[in-house]
């Protein structure tokens, strides 16, 4: 199978424009400075000197594609990415590493519960959020591609599930259901499939949406589902404000759109640190407590 690393490599041997960044985060391209040589830089723990250098770069006709831990990529260069990437508008592409949950053993300096809301902020950026590694690989090429700064969520885990084919900025739909459809995105997309199992047991006609791209969000299948299914449920590894729920809530609002929404997301509150499914545990986000939490959205409904 493909890798992150493995198409990373190979983009840029086929294409000299990519230069590949790091601010000493090497996890997912400790391979890569043999076979690029010179175009492989590593600023150190400096994300916005890398930013800095990745828009000087990208000036000159370069497609830098950067790799920092979320937390870090997203805060600490933020100033740098508003003003040197995204008011240029320049092909910047940030691989975030260890977004919302997946930062486990970490305190809250290291969590990213907030990058979706900072990145689609700013105009002009894209943003991404692949389920698992094949949904990763088989977005990429779309999304370096473009002319525009994208930032993606890094996602490497197996998937339990055989993606289809994407097509830039639309979404997947898993299953479709008519009583209430499970909107998510991810690294959350794994926990909904096993949730949406639990559901159908209960008797519940539950359809599922991985919806891959954030920004540009996929408007048009929102308003073909929303006549087939009764409330929409957001599930995000993200702050409520922001996220998944709020863009859906603008989308709405914006096109004079009705329809009950619930959310699962972190309100006002960090994660505590702990091992990954600790933390799936206790914030309420595993399969059998997603299943609690949409029955009593549910039940509170009638």
């Amino acid at each position: 199978m493909m890798t992150y690393e493995k198409l990373l490599e190979k983009t840029a041997l086929e294409d000299d424009r990519f230069v590949v960044m790091t601010a000493e985060n090497r996890a997912l391209v400790r391979n890569l400075p043999q076979s690029l040589g010179g175009r492989f830089i590593d600023t150190g723990i400096t994300e916005q000197t890398m930013i800095g250098a990745a828009a000087g770069l990208a000036l000159r006709g370069r497609k830098p594609v950067v790799h920092a831990l979320s937390a870090f990529l997203t805060m600490r260069a933020f100033e740098f990415t508003r003003t040197s990437v995204g008011i240029a508008h320049l092909p910047v592409k940030y691989s975030s590493f260890i977004p919302g949950v997946l930062s486990d053993g970490n305190g809250p300096t290291h969590q990213a519960l907030e990058d979706v809301s900072i990145m689609r902020g700013i105009p002009g950026m894209e943003v991404f959020a692949p389920a698992d590694e094949e949904d990763l690989v088989e977005m990429l090429p779309y999304i370096w591609a473009t002319e525009n700064p994208s930032y993606v969520r890094i996602n490497t885990k197996p998937s339990i599930i055989t993606h289809k084919p994407y097509e830039f900025g639309k979404a997947e739909v898993i299953f479709e259901g008519a009583d209430f459809t499970i909107l998510t995105y991810g690294f959350m997309l794994e926990n909904c499939i096993k949730a949406h199992q639990l559901l159908s047991d209960l008797g519940h006609k539950v359809g599922l949406v991985n919806l891959r791209n954030l920004k540009p969000f996929d408007g048009d299948l929102i308003q073909s589902i929303l006549p087939k299914t009764g409330r929409f449920i957001t599930v995000e590894d993200h702050f409520l404000t922001g996220g998944l729920f709020s863009i859906l809530a603008e989308f709405l609002v914006k096109n004079n759109l009705h329809i009950p929404v619930s959310a699962i997301a972190f309100e006002e509150k960090w994660f505590s640190p702990g091992t990954l499914q600790d933390v799936i545990e206790n914030e309420g986000l595993s399969p059998q407590k997603l299943v609690e939490r949409i029955e009593k959205f549910i039940h509170n409904a009638y």
